[in-house]
């Protein structure tokens, strides 16, 4: 997987007001799947002005989240995707992606789509940074963690670890509730508690996990699940980061890319509700039958994939369809520790813990123009 991520500014400086050149509407339209290094002499100029402390931290921080999310897609595109020159590295694995695919038949090309999805996120922000005079996002050096042994995947080191996932469900109940929202300081029951409960790979770490049949699939299941779990985290970053931003692009920037990350929630949490029911025989994690108590009913249905209508801002106002939570005040801090208590950096350094906590502050920390004093 080649990852670029050069940590140089661009030296051209440029007053407001300039106009954008065709190279630089490039950058503006998202050619994201093309390298960083594509981008390393597009002028300052180009954007106008320079971008402020707290808006170059926040594009920092979505940098680095989606570089994160491109590498253990990467992982899951090597075994149960497409494999195809778009979305490099893997060769597939057949018993996983047949396992994969009991959520649904489409799976192994929505898990492509998703993969390349990212990597053309975290490409545009870091050449969008430097376009801007900001800093582009280099994880390169902790990129120490193994890969699976199984069939299908390439041997390389990696950033995130999917084979000791401890995996939170509660958005299932969250997107169906009509009467609770965690900014109104609700919580939520998981709708698989046992992934709560353990760590639970969610790819085969080797070709021993190709067996029993519902160990594999209770695998897969936990895949399934996970990429709902990762997408709706995104789903509520966007928004509450873009309420800190103080440039109007950065803004246009953010409610560009957010939104695609609700497509893909969208689309796996009605997956999820594919997911059949089985016991794992190796660990005895359950998988329940989402249609029957305590679920099931009308609210919890499992082809609802709308979000139902609950309160927002105060229980004084009507119920409204929204995504949820959307509340700002530590939104990085909180995302950062809730893919690390996902498990994803299980094995990562302590420097690695430092840089994304470092980013994460900086990132709370933005304020937009109208709110300093």
């Amino acid at each position: 997987m080649h990852v670029t991520g050069s940590a140089g500014r661009v030296e051209e400086r440029g007053s407001e007001g300039t106009p954008l050149t065709r190279r630089s509407l490039l950058v503006a339209a998202g050619v994201g799947a093309l390298g960083i290094e594509m981008f390393a002499d597009v002028p300052l100029a180009a954007a106008r002005t320079r971008l402020t402390k707290g808006d170059e931290a926040i594009l920092r921080f979505l940098a680095a989240a989606e570089t994160l999310e491109a590498d253990f897609w990467q992982q899951y595109n090597e075994l149960g995707g497409i494999q195809d020159s778009e979305v490099p590295g893997g060769t597939g694995n057949p018993a996983y992606t047949k396992a994969v695919s009991m959520l649904d038949s489409d799976m192994a090309q929505y898990i492509h789509d998703n993969t390349d999805d990212e990597f053309t996120h975290f490409r545009f922000l870091n050449a969008y940074l430097k376009a801007r005079g900001g800093k582009a996002v280099n994880l390169e050096p902790f990129r120490t963690l193994p890969s699976s042994q199984a069939t299908g995947a390439a041997q390389t080191k990696r950033l995130t670890n999917l084979m000791a996932l401890t995996v939170d469900t509660t958005w299932w109940t969250r997107y169906r509730s009509s009467n609770k929202n965690p900014d109104l300081g609700n919580s939520l029951p998981p709708a698989v508690p046992g992934l709560l409960k353990g760590q639970f790979p969610a790819i085969p770490r080797s070709d021993a996990d190709l067996t029993p049949s519902d160990h594999l699939q209770a695998i897969a299941n936990t895949a399934g699940f996970h990429f709902a779990t990762i997408e709706q985290g995104g789903t509520s970053l966007y928004p509450s980061l873009a309420q800190r931003v103080s440039d109007l692009e950065v803004l246009r920037v953010l409610l560009s890319i957010g939104p695609t990350e609700t497509m893909h929630f969208q689309t796996w949490m009605d997956k999820a509700g594919n997911a059949p029911m089985v016991t794992d025989p190796t660990n005895g994690l359950a998988f329940p039958d989402l249609n029957s108590p305590p679920f099931g009913g009308e609210e919890f249905q499992t082809n609802l994939i709308m979000p139902e209508p609950t309160f927002f801002l105060s229980r004084k106002f009507p119920r409204v369809s929204i995504i949820r939570p959307t509340e700002t005040e530590g939104a990085a801090m909180g995302a950062l520790k809730f893919l690390t208590d996902d498990g994803l950096f299980r094995g990562q350094s302590p420097a690695f813990f430092r840089f994304m906590k470092k980013l994460a502050r900086e990132a709370d920390a933005a304020r937009p123009a109208h709110h300093r004093r």
